[in-house]
This record gives structure tokens, sequence and C-alpha cells, in this order.
């Protein structure tokens, strides 16, 4: 299984970003996704995830600012990002859980700056 993540870049507080990742499995629809994010000197943390139901948990964070969405159709899972602020710079992660199952990308940095 590969992740490939992308759509980050510099962008000033308040802008939005899309982040996308697209996954080469198969059964992709079955797995449990997510977005995780690491800032220098600190340890990676959760951003949102999705189920294959579809059902979504976002970190407190980024509630009402971030969205995850996947589209199984495209092997490919989104996080929309708005209100972007510069605490939310870091490099971010997807990855992908099924059972006791784990895979990630390979990390796609977002710079929050004005």
């Amino acid at each position: 299984v590969q992740l490939q993540a992308s759509g980050g870049g510099l962008v000033q507080p308040g802008g939005t970003l899309r982040l996308s990742c697209a996954a080469s499995a198969s059964f992709f629809s079955g797995w449990t996704l997510g977005w995780y994010r690491q800032a220098p000197g600190k340890q990676r943390e959760l951003v949102a995830t999705i189920t294959s139901g579809g059902t979504t948990n976002d970190a407190d964070s980024v509630k009402g600012r971030f969205t995850i969405s996947r589209d199984n159709a495209k092997n490919t899972m989104y996080l929309q990002m708005d209100s972007l602020k510069p605490e939310d710079t870091a490099v971010y992660y997807c990855a992908a859980f099924l059972g006791t199952r784990s895979y990630w990308g390979q990390g796609t940095q977002v710079t929050v700056s004005s």
C-alpha cells in the first residue's frame, strides 16, 4: 500500500489549502483513513479521521475549520483547511488503517505565515 500526500504550501493566516492523499490499495473503501501533523519540536498529533462508513473525528484544535472527506471511487482522501492559523504550520501526514495494519504517506509541508 502506498499513500501519496500532496497540496501543501505556504499560505497567509486566514487562508485555505486542500490536501489530497492518493492511495494505491485494494479495498480502499474498507479502510479507516486519517490526517496527522507534526510541528517542529513537537510530537505527531491527530488532525482528523474518517471511517469506512464516513464517520469523522476531528481534533478540537481544528473543529469548524478543517474538513476531512474521502472519494472511494478515486481512492483519495482530502483535508479541506480553512481559516488557517500560524499554529497549523506542520508536516501533514496521511495514514490508512485496517485491523492491525497501518500505512503512512511521506508528508506534505504546510506553512502558515504572513
